[in-house]
């Protein structure tokens, strides 16, 4: 009586309360969490980084006595300046959701700040870290300034004040120059692609203009403005460049992964364009203290020429009555090369003369045309020759398909005849006895099979049976 009333109270407690699935009490908390936890900011150290192939960041965030799920989704990492790593201490902004299946909770980051060193500037020391241990900074691969550049592309903006510097300089140089303007926009979304597709078009088109020198930058501005410069696919596309680049960004205290990597930093791009002019003024320098050289040494050696030459004038005996012996021997050799040759000309014409008269006994063109006909006899013999072999083998297959044909099973069972099979094992039958009934069997047609179950076995004991035996024994 008591177990009885128990049960009662236990059920009627049961139907008061209401009792939660899994799946409802999950979707509850879910709704929950959203509803009142909605873009708040998380502090945190990111531990067990992953990102597997969806491109999504799996992590952990953690402090001194907890821990919590945490997942930045891929369409949210394009505003992302730098690499989240582990160890790495950050501000998280985002909601917080359940993923009912495994009722687990997580932050979903919508926004990740580094802590207390910024965003740019830990992406550009990440950047830095890594092209400096790949070797784009080593001096030993940086490609060697021209002395005399005169060919100069440069890639910036059409509007900016650099190209606007430049020109300045440039104009005011005394020595012929070619620039050429790749414009390109220097800040903003999409500038640090427009920047390295330059530079790769520099390239291209170097066959064609022939360019001794690149300046790529752009004039002062915030840290946001000089990012493009920092930016991972200009720095590779500065490495790339097979002519020598000079990275001129921003002002003298403005550092750029540009500049690291270029062959060659300028403060600014006013002093880029100075740079050139001070070469060109180096290398006429140059030339003029080498030409003054030359010119000294020539000297020298023409003084010494003439002084030797004058000594051999003194030793040296009238010339002419060299001269007239000489015109003498000349003529000689020339009234003997003239009548040497006309012999020799005489000759080669009379032997011509013969063989061609030769040449026409002997013409070949009435033994080719016998060849010819012979030629074609024996082709027309072996075409007659191969018709025959075809002939005979053609009846011989022909032949050999009827006997093949007579003897196949299909031909039997065509008549009406078929094969049983005893199943499984496909033993083929060949008396009533050697199965019983129950047992399963097909039988193949001339088209098609049929299976089915043995249901009455009846051994032939007649005549025909005791007439097969006897056959047999004959046979044996």
């Amino acid at each position: 009586m008591k177990e009885s009333r128990g049960k009662s109270t236990l059920y009627s407690i049961l139907e008061e309360t209401r009792v939660f699935t899994v799946s409802d009490l999950n979707a509850q908390i879910k709704a929950l969490l959203e509803s009142h936890y909605r873009y708040i900011w998380v502090r945190g150290e990111i531990s067990n980084l992953r990102m597997p192939a969806s491109g999504h960041y799996y992590f952990t965030l953690k402090d001194e006595g907890s821990q919590l799920r945490a997942v930045l989704f891929r369409a949210q990492q394009r505003n992302l300046r730098f690499a989240p790593e582990d160890g790495l201490e950050v501000l998280c902004q985002g909601r917080i959701s359940v993923y009912e299946p495994r009722g687990e909770y997580q932050l979903i980051v919508e926004i990740m700040e580094p802590k207390g060193l910024g965003a740019l500037q830990l992406a550009f020391e990440q950047l830095k870290k890594k092209l400096q241990a790949e070797g784009l900074f080593d001096s030993a691969v940086k490609t060697p300034m021209p002395r005399c550049p005169q060919r100069i592309a440069v890639i910036t903006s059409a509007t900016g004040a650099a190209i606007q510097d430049i020109f300045k300089v440039l104009r005011r140089s005394p020595y012929p120059l070619e620039i050429s303007l790749l414009p390109v926009r220097v800040q903003g979304q999409g500038a640090a692609a427009e920047i390295a597709a330059a530079l790769d078009a520099v390239g291209h088109l170097q066959e064609r203009f022939a360019w001794d020198l690149i300046i790529v930058g752009r004039g002062g501005g915030s840290i946001e403005d000089l990012w493009p410069f920092n930016e991972e696919i200009v720095a590779r596309a500065v490495f790339a460049c097979p002519i020598p680049v000079i990275s001129a960004v921003g002002h003298e205290i403005d550092l750029t992964i540009s500049d690291l990597v270029a062959d060659f930093r300028a403060p600014t791009p006013t002093a880029a364009a100075e740079w050139v002019v001070a070469q060109l003024d180096n290398f006429q320098r140059e030339v003029l203290r080498h030409l003054e050289q030359l010119q000294q040494r020539i000297s020298w050696k023409i003084e010494a020429y003439k002084q030797r030459v004058d000594s051999c004038a003194q030793r040296l005996a009238d010339p002419r009555k060299r001269l007239d012996d000489l015109h003498l021997y000349v003529d000689d050799r020339l009234d003997r090369l003239q009548l040497s040759f006309g012999r020799k000309f005489e000759k080669y014409r009379m032997r011509h003369k013969h063989l061609a008269e030769k040449l026409i006994i002997y013409d070949p063109a009435k033994g080719i045309r016998q060849l010819r006909s012979t030629l074609e006899q024996c082709f027309h013999a072996i075409k007659l020759h191969q018709r025959n072999i075809l002939d005979k083998n053609r009846f011989a297959l022909q032949k050999s398909s009827l006997q093949l044909e007579s003897l196949s099973p299909l031909a039997v069972l065509a008549r009406g005849y078929s094969i049983t099979y005893r199943l499984p094992g496909n033993q083929v039958l060949r008396e009533a006895g050697a199965i019983e009934s129950g047992e399963r069997i097909r039988v193949q047609l001339y088209q098609g099979t049929l299976e089915g179950i043995v249901e009455k076995v009846e051994p032939e004991t007649g005549p025909h049976r005791q007439e097969g035996i006897q056959h047999g024994q004959e046979e044996k």
